[in-house]
């Protein structure tokens, strides 16, 4: 049981990195690349956005992903101590 604990923390510390990642890769890339101040701020935002939209998709999924399996494992209790 703990062991699925701990996998679930490391894949969340994994989906936080990635998307920290990204989003420093991105300003990075966007701030760096030759192009006006207006321009850029542009794409910033927009790269901004597409990186919250796909964190949210993968949060959700995860979210429903660990909500699950506490119903399972609910469920599996309820049923060891009736018996």
């Amino acid at each position: 049981m703990d062991v699925d604990y701990e996998h679930e923390a490391r894949t969340l510390n994994f989906l936080s990195g990635l998307v920290l990642g990204a989003i420093l890769g991105a300003g990075v890339a966007l701030l760096t690349a030759p192009a006006s101040g207006p321009k850029t701020r542009r794409r910033i935002r927009r790269v901004a956005g597409d990186i919250r939209h796909n964190a949210g998709d993968q949060i959700e999924e995860f979210a429903d992903d660990v909500r699950s399996r506490v119903e399972d494992a609910y469920k599996s209790a309820r049923k060891r101590i009736a018996g």
